[in-house]
């Protein structure tokens, strides 16, 4: 069991606050998610989660031309510089205050970042330089705006920067100091300047504010007073009026809503706007025509931006947590995704693993595609907090429970609730488990002590298993056999065999409250977690307990915001409240309201390795050590809320009162989030597990991303080094090397020369990035091929060395896996059809081999029984006779020792013609 699980993505959070940023290509977004940073692939259908973290929300992104450097800062202007092709961090930096924008400079040679009142401008780090001390060396700091700087914008020529500001005017500020007298200040709006925008040629600079007004300014000499219409030409040449930026036009929105974000794509001169009323708008400028004018929701759209073509626009709201891309020349949209409400109950991984169901307390059930990241498709026929969900064996099924009473079986097929499963009573239904058969469904409450067993076929309350003396926590059966496990507040385990003759069950006594439970796949073993902190491990057949983990000195804890003692002196969370066994059972993993996820082994009992949930401090139960200077005779300075002193009025205003988890109604609380995770599972691969925790499912894989190729470093790999190492029998690196040149004269040579001997070998050993271009292979020339059984032994050595990989990449591996298909079937289809068709010669001639073998014992019996010495020289010497003939076949090769073999079996013209040849030995 591989134990280097890595974070690969973030599901359940698309958009938390923040800017979205596209790649250069304009195929990729990046997406602020909470503390850490998502990549889409728009084009590929893929996604990813950087597996860094920042120990605040993330405020702003940004991205260099070249795509190599990506840039984040947290609310409290901590910042981290990641390469973007390989996902490591380079550097942390403190900017020391809130950075409302960043932006790099068109030519990456520097970035400027807005910190209250002032413009810092820094220079680039570079990638050459190797292990540079200090990296970030700042430019130039620029002063002159009385309000915070709201955002930054650069010319395409990375020259000047344009900055607004809420003191109600635009600044232009060039990159050169001795360019000083460039700078100026635009004023004449009269609410907060939301951004400046260059055009193209840099001959007209667009200005937006707050109450919805667009201004144009022209860098123009100033108008004279009285307007001399014969005023000569030469006059005009000789005037020494001096230039400036000054309004060309005024144009307004007209929106009752405010303004909220804006941007513009100077080579299409389209204007998107977004107001905070969910409305957003498209117009073309110089003359101000709106092109379209749409809705995202009611709540506000926070940010938007533009690809580099022009095509693709992508919003974000962050009250709803819902990101958009839509492609605004054929009106529809690209990406269209949005997150629970509230926190994640449950989930599980479909039979294939392929996709993650995940169920909330805002009572719908989402499907999401762990490769795209993505939601397939949302349920809401809920009408209460959906606790528990499971997948029927076959996949197409999936069964949910909620607490509004209800047990409801869903088709995935096509997307529709078939059945529903009700009980006598109205039972808010806790917990639930499904028949590897799919016959029967289990569902049990905390209010009440009986399990409650129905027929999915008939959707009739077939059973009720009366027991335990306390309410159920816990119920799980088995992958192999219909074998239930029932855990409860009576400190007892049951075991249930529900196809048995006799419901009597003698109980397992835990002696403490269990929290979790979890059976191995072959229904031989359970575990349980137990309120005191330990892991207990029961063999079902004979009911006595094997073993046990102390996880109570694993688990990670951290001190919320309220406590006045440090995380070492809390009790809290001192526990797991989820279990789940790997597929071999050999690997445990568990989690609960902690900061920590444990992977332990199971045969010896160690922790193999721990898993930290998060690192964001405004989650309660992150910080370990309590900070003093923060602490008071009233609590945290922290916990006052200072909403009051914002400079917006629509900040100011909080109509929400404490305690709640979601807003948008006055009557509705927010509370301080808390780190923990509340279910847990293993993919059917067991390659990853998912883990749902506050900020949303993480997914943690075997980091199988970057595979080391050592033929990428060499330069001398050209065709004859190729046949060269071919002919030292070589085979692994001359394939490999046939792959690096992309030839298919020399692949096809090196491929057919591989004995059929090594060909499980070499499958085994060959690496990773060139399995998928070998099935390609094969399926191209297994069409025309008539060496069947060969490119079939390749197929299978293949399968058989890489299907956990190809089954966990199936995206990777579709076009080579259907190629190979095609090819198999035609295999099968003429071998079929050329057996159909000689199947009376086949019977014939195998009746004339078995009449030839009986002649041949009838001479041989013959042959024995005499014992004249003439016959006896005859045998000797027919056997020196085949002595020289073995003796020729090692010198003149298999093929040659193979007809000598066969001579008596041939036709008479071979064996005439070769015995003249081998007239010596006669």
């Amino acid at each position: 069991m591989k134990s280097d699980f890595k974070l690969s993505n973030l599901l359940g959070t698309v958009y938390a606050q923040g800017n979205l940023v596209f790649t250069s290509d304009g195929t990729q977004l990046l997406s602020p998610v909470g503390n850490r940073v998502s990549c889409f692939d728009l084009v590929q259908n893929k996604s990813y989660t950087f597996p860094y973290e920042h120990r605040r929300r993330v405020a702003r992104i940004a991205i260099n031309k070249q795509e190599t450097l990506l840039l984040s800062v947290d609310v409290d202007g901590r910042a981290i510089l990641v390469n973007f092709k390989s996902r490591a961090v380079l550097h942390h930096f403190n900017f020391k205050d809130a950075v409302r924008d960043l932006q790099f400079s068109p030519d990456s040679q520097h970035f400027a970042i807005a910190c209250g009142r002032f413009v810092q401008v820094w220079k680039t780090p570079s990638i050459a330089e190797d292990r540079v001390f200090a990296p970030f060396v700042r430019h130039r700091v620029h002063a002159g705006h009385f309000g915070d700087i709201t955002s930054i914008s650069w010319s395409s020529d990375s020259r000047f920067f344009i900055t607004t500001s809420k003191d109600l005017t635009s600044r232009l500020w060039s990159l050169d100091s001795a360019e000083s007298e460039v700078k100026m200040t635009l004023a004449g709006h009269r609410d907060t300047v939301v951004r400046a925008f260059f055009s193209q040629d840099q001959e007209t600079i667009y200005t937006i504010s707050k109450d919805g007004a667009l201004f144009t300014w022209k860098y123009t000499k100033k108008p004279s007073d009285d307007s001399d219409d014969d005023e000569d030409s030469e006059n005009d040449e000789d005037d020494d009026t001096p230039m400036s930026w000054r309004i060309h036009k005024k144009d307004f929105f007209f929106s009752e809503a405010k303004l909220k974000c804006a941007t513009f794509h100077p080579e299409s001169n389209v204007l998107i706007v977004g107001f905070s009323n969910g409305e957003f708008r498209l117009y073309e400028l110089p003359e101000f025509n709106m092109i379209q004018q749409l809705s995202m929701g009611q709540d506000g759209v926070d940010t938007v931006s533009v690809n580099s073509t022009g095509e693709w626009l992508a919003f974000g709201s962050a009250k709803l947590g819902q990101l958009l891309v839509y492609e605004w020349q054929s009106e529809s949209y690209i990406l269209k995704q949005q997150g629970h409400f509230d926190s994640t109950n449950a989930l599980c991984y479909s039979p294939d693993g392929s996709r993650v169901v995940t169920a909330s307390d805002d009572g719908k059930i989402k499907i999401w595609d762990v490769v795209s990241g993505f939601c397939l498709a949302t349920f809401e026929e809920h009408s209460s907090s959906v606790t528990a969900v499971k997948f029927a064996k076959r996949g197409q099924v999936l069964f949910s429970a909620s607490l509004d009473g209800t047990v409801k079986a869903w088709d995935l097929v096509r997307y529709r609730n078939f059945r529903t499963f009700t009980a006598t009573e109205r039972i808010k239904f806790s917990s639930l488990a499904v028949d590897p058969s799919g016959e029967v469904v289990c569902a049990a409450s905390q209010d009440t002590f009986e399990i409650y067993v129905w027929s999915v076929q008939t959707a009739q309350l077939v059973e009720t298993l009366s027991g335990h003396t306390g309410p159920v926590s816990c119920l799980a059966f088995g992958v192999e056999n219909s074998v239930l496990a029932s855990a409860s507040w009576d400190k007892t385990v049951r075991v249930w065999h529900l196809f048995g003759r006799s419901q009597h069950t003698e109980p397992f006594d835990v002696h403490n409250d269990v929290l979790a439970l979890a059976m191995r796949s072959d229904s031989k073993q359970i575990a349980v977690s137990t309120l005191s902190g330990q892991i207990q491990f029961w063999d079902v057949e004979e009911a006595k307990e094997t073993g046990h983990i102390d996880a109570r000195r694993d688990i990670i804890m951290g001190r919320y915001l309220e406590d006045r003692f440090s995380a070492k002196n809390s009790a809290r969370g001192k526990n797991f409240t989820t279990l789940d066994y790997s597929f071999d059972g050999l690997s445990l993993v568990a989690a609960g309201n902690n900061n920590s996820i444990c992977l332990y082994d199971v045969p010896n009992g160690v922790l193999l390795k721990r898993f930290t949930v998060s690192l964001n401090m405004e989650l309660d139960g992150t910080q370990k050590f309590l900070n003093s200077s923060r602490m008071t005779e009233a609590g945290s300075l922290d916990l006052i809320d200072r909403d009051g002193e914002n400079s917006d009025l629509e900040d100011r205003i909080d109509n929400s009162l404490p305690g709640s988890k979601r807003g948008g109604d006055p009557s509705l609380r927010s509370t301080r989030p808390e780190v923990r995770v509340t279910h847990i599972q293993f993919s059917p691969t067991a390659s990853a597990f998912a883990a749902a925790a506050t900020e949303g499912v993480l997914i943690f894989s075997v980091d199988d991303r970057v595979v080391f190729d050592p033929f990428d470093l060499d330069m001398d790999v050209t065709t004859e080094t190729t046949l060269e190492t071919l002919k030292k029998k070589d085979y692994l690196t001359a394939l490999v090397m046939s792959f690096r040149l992309n030839e298919a004269h020399l692949i096809h040579r090196v491929y057919e020369a591989i004995p059929v001997k090594d060909v499980k070998l070499i499958a085994s050993d060959l690496p990773i990035v060139y399995v998928e271009r070998l099935l390609s292979f094969i399926g191209e020339q297994a069409m025309s091929s008539q060496h069947i059984e060969y490119h079939l032994l390749w197929v299978s050595a293949l399968v058989q060395s890489h299907g956990k990989y190809i089954n966990t990449h199936k995206h990777e591996f579709s076009k080579s896996l259907r190629a190979v298909q095609r090819v198999i079937a035609r295999v099968a289809k003429d071998i079929a059809k050329t057996g159909k068709e000689n199947e009376y010669s086949y019977l014939f001639l195998k009746s004339g081999a078995k009449h030839v073998e009986a002649g041949i014992e009838e001479d041989q019996d013959d042959v024995v029984m005499d014992v004249s010495g003439s016959e006896a020289s005859d045998d000797d010497a027919e056997e020196d006779d085949e002595e020289d003939i073995e003796e020729s076949d090692d010198e003149n090769g298999g093929w040659f020792g193979a007809k000598a073999k066969n001579l008596p079996v041939d036709s008479p013209d071979e064996s005439s013609s070769e015995e003249d040849s081998d007239g010596e030995m006669e």
